[in-house]
């Protein structure tokens, strides 16, 4: 059975079963059409609990983030801000993020809310800056202990080392290969990982516990954790070795029913999959001039789909910020929410618990997006974490590897991180065969900014090895393969058709590689390919490519089946290290590598 919590508080010191092997001061309005409770819900009639005394309705705070990616410290660049559309329409943005503030801000909302409850919605880990990447992010399960998580569910960069290695962040113990990092041990996640759609190949059954009871004087509140069912699109072959992955919907619907069955009748889903708001300020309004018209992406054919049983879902893996009401199968009202990424924000959510019932009173949810701000005090206990791991990864992380003349940004269809990065990967190539031609990176797998501001004792301009890790954390390595004209043609139309239709993954490429990307039509038709030149010189469908790219690519990811296909592969160093040999070939404190003009996609909108 599910581990069940027989008390929310006291919080600290909490440890769930083990389980089987495997922010704040500007409010977003994001609340259901506020019907009114039965009269003797009225506060004044006794009848409605605030955390003091049993009535028949109590109001429970649902708290949730995702999407952290082992984000400590606060995010550099435009990954440490958020937009906030102001009241005149204006928009500004606000630095946010940093574990010292989000526990303060959590800890703070908190108070006065005797019936509270802390879940995510995946992504805690992997894909992390390199006080945590560095050490398997057992600094960020510790934090995530700290801020009393209570339950999350898998997503997809949860197996970026594999169902072994995500058993191991449940149940403790030292790396299997590179052993303790301190004298204490690693004892592991005191909160239960979700995986109901995650099954083992061979037994056919749930990698991790599928669902999670939280109770508290009598309210119950169960919980559902999916992660996309495209995970094995998303990461690497072998972090999805000998599993299987389930449509989301059928597999909620399946433990709603189970729950139920249990007497749990009040459900919030927790599915690592997302959407794509109207707008990119966190706190527009979602249901303006309806429910639910300001977002789209798969999440909205989720949460229309999902049975009624469920009452709200806590979703990510898009990085978007949105509080949305979506129309369950019975044309109910229900919350969708996601708070953007890398700790910048979480969501309070208050659920109207019937006792009467044991469900939900729907109609009076009310949820809203709060800035995790950096004008509140940090927490001391995550400072100290901060400041132990950080001076274990200080003599690797504070290294000098290069020299930048101005903010180097991964933002935009392309960026100027990604032209950099490709032509790094291009010179490693040629370092290993003299005839590569080209190089391709995925855009997702460029995780963080290079910003010219010092952030630490370096000076400005400076490069360190923990800020290169931060941007390619993910260990892959720079592989060649041979490919045909017609094949890279095929490649560069997989960005906007297929399952990239919907939401483009525009290739960064290495210079020499030049086309026109005309957003104003469809499908592949949007790759004008009479436009594709390679060096001045238009691709020959016939003719031979050597191309250099990271192994998740090259192994089919991200929807590139193509890339797949590739002929007399050299595998090679991991992409960090190409980043590194570049930037020291071609930068210095006198000479600094110049800001790319990210102009070798032109684009048509």
């Amino acid at each position: 059975m599910p581990a069940t919590a027989q008390s929310h508080q006291p919080r600290r010191g909490r440890r769930t079963s083990r389980l089987l092997a495997v922010a704040a001061t500007v409010v977003t309005a994001g609340a259901l059409a506020a019907a009114a409770l039965p009269a003797s819900a009225n506060p004044g009639g006794g009848e409605r609990g605030h955390g003091h005394g049993t009535g028949r309705y109590q109001d429970v705070q649902l708290l949730s983030f995702n999407d952290l990616h082992g984000n400590l410290e606060p995010p550099a660049g435009s990954s440490g801000r958020v937009t906030e559309v102001q009241p005149d329409g204006t928009t500004k943005t606000v630095d946010a993020g940093g574990v010292e503030y989000l526990a303060t801000h959590l800890r703070e909302a908190r108070k006065g809310n005797r019936y509270s409850v802390t879940a995510a919605g995946g992504d805690m880990v992997g894909a992390s800056p390199l006080l945590s990447g560095l050490f398997h992010d057992e600094p960020t399960v510790e934090a995530l202990n700290a801020l009393d998580l209570d339950v999350t569910s898998v997503g997809n960069h949860e197996f970026d080392e594999g169902a072994k290695e995500l058993a191991r962040l449940q149940n403790g113990g030292c790396h299997p290969t590179e052993g303790c990092y301190t004298d204490k041990g690693f004892k592991g996640a005191g909160f239960p990982y979700l995986a109901a759609n995650v099954l083992d190949e061979k037994t056919r059954r749930p990698i991790l516990e599928p669902y999670w009871v939280w109770k508290h004087k009598g309210v119950k509140v169960g919980f559902i954790g999916v992660t996309l069912e495209a995970t094995p699109d998303v990461v690497s072959a072998e972090g999805v070795k000998g599993l299987s992955f389930k449509d989301e919907v059928e597999t909620i619907d399946k433990y709603a029913k189970v729950l139920q069955r249990q007497g749990v009748k009040s459900i919030v889903a927790l599915v690592h999959e997302g959407g794509f708001p109207a707008s990119s300020s966190y706190n527009y309004d979602c249901d303006s001039p309806g429910a639910g018209d300001g977002i789209s992406g798969p999440i909205v054919d989720i949460a229309k789909n999902v049975t009624p049983q469920v009452d709200a879902l806590v979703t990510g893996h898009t990085h978007n910020a949105y509080v949305c009401t979506v129309p369950d199968p019975a044309g109910n009202p229900r919350m969708v929410t996601s708070a953007s990424s890398f700790g910048r924000l979480y969501t309070d959510t208050t659920l109207t618990y019937d006792r009467r019932t044991g469900d939900i009173a729907r109609t009076s949810v009310k949820s809203a997006n709060h800035v995790v701000t950096r004008d509140v005090p940090k927490a001391p206990d995550m400072t100290r974490l901060i400041d132990r791991w950080g001076t274990l990864a200080a003599p690797i992380g504070n290294r000098p590897i290069g020299y930048i003349a101005g903010d180097i940004s991964r933002d935009g269809t392309e960026s100027p991180l990604g032209d950099l990065i490709a032509d790094a990967q291009l010179a490693y190539g040629r370092s290993q065969d003299p005839e590569t031609d080209l190089a391709l990176m995925n855009p997702g797998g460029i995780r963080a900014p290079l910003t010219h501001a010092s952030t630490g004792s370096e000076g400005d301009g400076v490069v360190t090895y923990a800020e290169g890790f931060a941007v390619q954390p993910f260990a892959n390595t720079v592989n060649l393969q041979d490919y045909t004209g017609a094949q890279l043609v095929q490649v560069l139309k997989e960005q906007v058709s297929g399952p990239n239709e919907a939401a483009p993954k525009i290739l960064q490429v290495s210079s020499g590689l030049t086309y026109t990307l005309d957003l104003t039509k469809t499908g592949a038709d949007r790759v004008v390919a009479d436009s594709i030149r390679l060096n001045g010189s238009p691709l020959d469908p016939a003719a031979t490519y050597r191309v250099a790219s990271n192994s998740f690519l090259a192994g089919g990811g991200d929807g590139f089946t193509t890339l797949g296909e590739g002929a007399n592969e050299l595998v090679g160093a991991d992409d960090l290290t190409a980043l590194e040999q570049y930037l020291t070939a071609n930068s210095s404190a006198a000479d600094p590598i110049a800001v790319p003009a990210a102009d070798r996609i032109t684009v048509v909108r």
